[in-house]
């Protein structure tokens, strides 16, 4: 089997989805893209065409190695984005050629359904209680919010008060069988963090993600030491190199690699791999389209420390059988491949030039604030 043809579609309302066609006809799916950025990633995945073009799909590692260590300058978000999207396919491809899902070809799976959780959010404090009872009522039995808008190094009290009390009143209005996320986002200071957390425990958080930005990892240590709360990170960190010193220092107790930006399915199988070994979870980083939940879900489906899976599409209006939740669960994937069919006419029915770009976030003297 050799590869033919690379194609990406621009797909809004700001995903890149590619299509590696081989000429045994096997078309394998995957999704390659930096937000803010598709563009630039799609270009990475046509100077990638160049290597891929005429090559046997099936050797999936060893063409991994090629793309990424055949170049001088190695990783960040754009190379990175292009080689875990083509990585995807190539996954799909192969598992289609042998009539398995992904799952399958990486040790079988550990769990007979994966956890699942939704995003919620309001202006006012009813409607973001609503909001989150209707999620609940979806099926989901996790939840993830966040503070929101910008944040100051040292910021006053009255807004660390405000999200404190929206928090606790969410908290009173699902119950504590819900569990909610908190995704701080990279925007608060660690000092900030800090005094967040302290005041978050009371309502106990399922987690706190990025709860600052992850360049330093010393301040995640800080952070992580300062609150019961379990920390989470990852999705800013590319291949298993970008999670050592994490894990390492132990500066989380939750990994959260995006399998569209940290090299792939096998590469984040790796990653939860070394999290096993410090007795982290993995909870993998998507809000994304439902190529890379699909291939989100292999990883889920076959690792042993797998956590909850973050989505904020079940693929209605893209895939031809949509994924279904129930008690906050979807199914194992049992079709080969990544499991999911596009539906292409309602895909080119979304398709735009990919010229999305991530909101601007200013503090009120305008300066800019960290999105």
């Amino acid at each position: 089997m050799k590869i033919t043809k690379l194609e990406t579609i621009h797909v809004k309302p700001r995903w890149l989805f590619l299509k590696i066609h081989t000429d045994e006809g096997i078309v394998g799916l995957g999704e390659p893209i930096v937000e803010g950025h598709t563009q630039t990633t799609e270009m990475a995945v046509r100077e990638i065409g160049r290597y891929l073009i005429g090559q046997d799909p099936r050797r999936i590692e060893h063409h991994w190695q090629a793309i990424y260590r055949g170049a001088f300058y190695r990783g960040g978000p754009v190379l990175n984005s292009a080689l875990s999207g083509v990585e995807q396919a190539l996954w799909d491809i192969t598992g289609k050629w042998l009539n398995v899902p992904v799952w399958q070809l990486l040790g079988g799976n550990t769990r007979d359904k994966i956890r699942v959780y939704g995003h919620f959010g309001g202006e006012s404090l009813d409607d973001f209680i609503a909001s989150a009872r209707a999620a609940v009522a979806r099926g989901f039995t996790a939840l993830k919010t966040g503070p929101g808008g910008a944040w100051n190094i040292v910021d006053a009290w009255d807004k660390v008060k405000g999200f404190v009390d929206r928090f606790a009143a969410l908290r009173a209005a699902v119950g504590d069988q819900v569990d909610i996320g908190i995704d701080f986002h990279g925007r608060i200071s660690p000092a900030m963090a800090v005094r967040l957390c302290r005041e978050l425990e009371p309502y106990h958080p399922y987690f706190v993600e990025e709860p600052c930005l992850p360049e330093n990892v010393d301040t995640l240590v800080t952070i992580a030491r300062s609150t019961t709360i379990p920390i989470a990170t990852g999705e800013r960190l590319f291949t298993k190199w970008g999670f050592r010193e994490v894990l390492e220092k132990q500066a989380c107790a939750i990994v959260q690699p995006d399998v569209s930006h940290a090299g792939g399915i096998l590469e984040t199988k790796k990653i939860a791999a070394m999290a096993e070994t410090y007795y982290a979870a993995i909870a993998p980083h998507c809000p994304l389209g439902p190529i890379a939940l699909a291939a989100c879900l292999q990883v889920d489906a076959c690792v042993p420390n797998f956590l909850c899976q973050e989505q904020v599409t079940l693929g209605d209006g893209y895939i031809k059988e949509p994924f279904k939740v129930a008690d906050g669960c979807i199914p194992l994937p049992s079709k080969p491949g990544l499991g999911i069919e596009l539906d292409d006419a309602a895909v080119m029915e979304k398709a735009f030039p990919g010229d999305w770009d991530t909101p601007a976030l200013r503090h009120p003297d305008g300066s800019v604030a960290d999105w």
